[in-house]
């Protein structure tokens, strides 16, 4: 069950039809990260990201309200992720949405414990978005992409 690598994915037909969002939530945990792309302005910036949660049916990510990387979801939650397994890579566009309940915060946190020393779930900082409107490609050299929407 799940989506380990693109390799699997693409070697299985079954699962290119079926693929869901477990299998991109399992190819961005198992290759730890990615890069998030975001517009400051007329400027893109583009930052590595570890967190990933699939909670409540929902891709989230987390990072601190502190940082720009949130201001600037904040003026335009538009965003794309990319991660490379070393076969393929995933592109991810969508909307992120701010979650402020504390139990998305909890469920985060608990997921990566090494963040609990520099984040709580109640420190007015820990911000938790999920994707909207979210279209996932798993991309393959030479072969027809695998598309997931949700």
């Amino acid at each position: 069950m799940g989506l380990c690598s693109c390799g699997t994915l693409n070697s299985n037909p079954q699962k290119q039809s079926q693929a869901t969002i477990a299998d991109v939530y399992n190819f961005l945990k198992t290759n730890r990260v990615y890069y998030l792309a975001t517009m400051d302005g007329d400027q893109p910036r583009v930052r590595p990201f570890g967190t990933v949660m699939l909670y409540e049916g929902r891709l989230y990510i987390q990072t601190g309200r502190k940082k720009n990387v949130s201001k600037q979801i904040g003026k335009n939650g538009k965003v794309e992720l990319c991660a490379f397994d070393g076969h393929c890579w995933l592109r991810l566009t969508g909307t992120l949405v701010d979650d402020n309940r504390r139990e998305a915060k909890v469920a985060m946190l608990n997921l990566y414990p090494g963040l609990q020393k520099m984040y709580k779930p109640d420190d007015g900082n820990t911000q938790v978005l999920y994707f909207k409107n979210a279209t996932a490609v798993f991309n393959f050299f030479g072969k027809k992409p695998i598309t997931v929407k949700f």
